[in-house]
């Protein structure tokens, strides 16, 4: 029997030209829909996920520690993050600085931003060590550090080796005898690069040429 042109297959029956491909807000979903764009991956945490070691222009930056810490309010109990950061050129000037805050990107910014403030200079031995031993301590913390030869390497751990990597240092041997705490062992460790000196200050001091100096220390060693 035939339709009626209102029937089901008729212009105005059943489904008409509309009906049977939806809309573009429909199945086939646009660029907000089922094929989600590339902002949509919950911030792109697999890939761009920053790595503890990173150098940003002509300075390096090292993340020794980063710890969660909570504050006890009324509501309970408010976590954030605390940040320990190394920064360095590489040519000889090194700083440390912490951060706090409820994110951990923003905690890292805040102790950057401390250590590069909070930067020294520390004299080096043809670029790559010390011109002589040290011995410091701060607070529980007492660390060792040696000149070493050339082709020794850095023969250290834990902050003690981002601090040295960050300055620039090729060869040194170095030592934390008291503490394994990461604040101690660095405070302490910058206590020693402090009373790092170079033959030439000692020579400006003494009023003398850096040549006497030199030529004391050899005959000193060549005694023993």
């Amino acid at each position: 029997m035939p339709r009626a042109p209102g029937g089901g297959g008729g212009p105005g029956g059943g489904r008409g030209p509309g009906a049977g491909t939806r809309s573009p807000g429909g199945a086939s979903r646009g660029p907000g829909g089922a094929s989600r764009g590339p902002g949509s991956d919950r911030g792109g945490r697999g890939g761009d996920r920053q790595s503890r070691d990173r150098e940003e222009g002509d300075f390096v930056e090292k993340l020794v520690s980063i710890n969660r810490v909570a504050k006890v309010v009324k509501g309970g109990r408010r976590f954030g993050f605390a940040a320990l950061v190394v920064v360095g050129d590489g040519k000889g000037k090194v700083g440390y600085g912490s951060g706090k805050a409820r994110e951990v990107p923003e905690a890292i910014r805040k102790a950057t931003e401390q250590a590069r403030r909070g930067m020294i200079r520390v004299p080096l031995r043809e670029g790559r060590t010390f011109h002589h031993d040290i011995v410091s301590t701060f607070g529980a913390g007492k660390v060792l550090v040696r000149a070493a030869p050339a082709g020794a390497g850095i023969i250290a751990g834990g902050p003690m080796r981002a601090i040295f990597e960050a300055l620039g240092v090729k060869d040194v041997v170095a030592k934390s005898i008291g503490t394994s705490n990461p604040h101690n062992m660095i405070k302490a460790t910058f206590e020693a690069l402090t009373n790092v000196v170079s033959p030439r200050a000692v020579a400006t001091r003494r009023g003398k040429k850096v040549s006497e100096i030199l030529g004391r220390r050899d005959g000193v060693e060549g005694k023993e």
